[in-house]
């Protein structure tokens, strides 16, 4: 892997996903609740026009263990962050706190870096066929038809090529530094229908509000939930790994 071209996230595939994701519910219910999301989405399209401030990044946003995370590594996953926190205005209402989400961009950037750099050391690595293989299935849980099809879904949304490849070759370098460091994440079948029971639950107390489509039978969304289940004990073992690293790491942020 070259450190110097790489994009450090292990959000930002997920963050890309979940935008689509949200593109797509958007399109479900044409009809419910059109007046309040047209105006809502009126407010999200002039933020989202106006774009992040990018005023003030520093071209080294921070230094881990003497490797830079750049401003060029930075914006955009910064970027996508942002975007994503103006599609959830379209629900709260509330416009994104740019200076907040800065902070909390460089420090995930630095989380990863020191994942990164354990990961190399243990000598784990990702292929060019790991890759190939996470984007065909990311691609399959975004219900597109093809790989080619969900890149284009994403450069359309502003991410290209490179940067979801990037973005995809450092998350597989992490799960399997999660997976050498716990094992791996098998939830048994209780976990995943207790899982379920609680999102069917909360969407009964929730009610109707904003359209909401009703949750399918537990065997149709099964495959994620488990993928859902897999990926919350993978992020408790990173947070954990993650933890232990910063005690010892020499950090200099400069955002």
């Amino acid at each position: 892997m070259n450190h110097s071209k790489r994009t450090k996230t292990v959000l930002g595939i997920a963050l890309a996903a979940a935008l689509l994701a949200t593109s797509a519910c958007g399109g479900d219910d044409k009809d419910s609740g059109s007046k309040g999301s047209s105006e809502a989405t009126t407010a999200q399209d002039s933020q989202q026009a106006a774009g992040p401030d990018l005023e003030g990044i520093p071209d080294v946003v921070a230094d881990v263990n003497g490797e830079e995370v750049t401003k060029d590594e930075f914006v955009p996953i910064y970027e996508a962050q942002f975007q994503q926190a103006a599609m959830q205005a379209q629900q709260t209402g509330q416009q994104p706190d740019e200076d907040a989400l800065k902070k909390q961009t460089a420090e995930t950037l630095v989380d990863t870096e020191l994942l990164v750099q354990e990961a190399a050391k243990r000598g784990i690595s990702a292929t060019d066929q790991d890759v190939d293989a996470a984007l065909t299935k990311l691609a399959k849980q975004n219900q597109m038809a093809s790989v080619d099809e969900f890149l284009a879904a994403l450069d359309k949304q502003g991410t290209s090529e490179d940067v979801v490849r990037s973005q995809i070759e450092i998350q597989v370098v992490i799960e399997q530094l999660v997976e050498d460091e716990a094992g791996p994440v098998k939830p048994t079948e209780a976990e995943l229908r207790k899982i379920y029971d609680a999102a069917v639950q909360q969407q009964k107390k929730a009610g109707k509000q904003g359209g909401q489509q009703p949750i399918p039978p537990f065997a149709k969304v099964r495959p994620q939930i488990a993928q859902q289940a897999k990926s919350d004990e993978q992020t408790k073992t990173a947070q954990t790994l993650v933890d232990g690293l910063r005690k010892g790491a020499e950090i200099k942020m400069n955002l």
